[in-house]
């Protein structure tokens, strides 16, 4: 049995957070997480930490969760 696992495109997460998707590619190998392109698919846990970590590093940044 298999179960699907909620995914998330890098160029979705980077809409949602109005930053270019470079950026959060940028982020993701800064934090180690497997994404090449816009396309990469990224798991709920990974857009948390990408999320956290853009906030830290840009204080300024505002970023609404709905």
């Amino acid at each position: 049995m298999t179960f699907n696992v909620a995914k998330l495109r890098v160029k979705e997460l980077a809409e949602a957070l109005g930053v270019d998707p470079p950026e959060i590619i940028a982020t993701c190998t800064i934090l180690q997480i497997p994404a090449s392109s816009p396309l990469s698919s990224l798991t709920i846990e990974q857009s948390k930490e990408i999320i956290d970590y853009i906030q830290k590093t840009n204080p300024k940044q505002n970023i609404d969760e709905e």
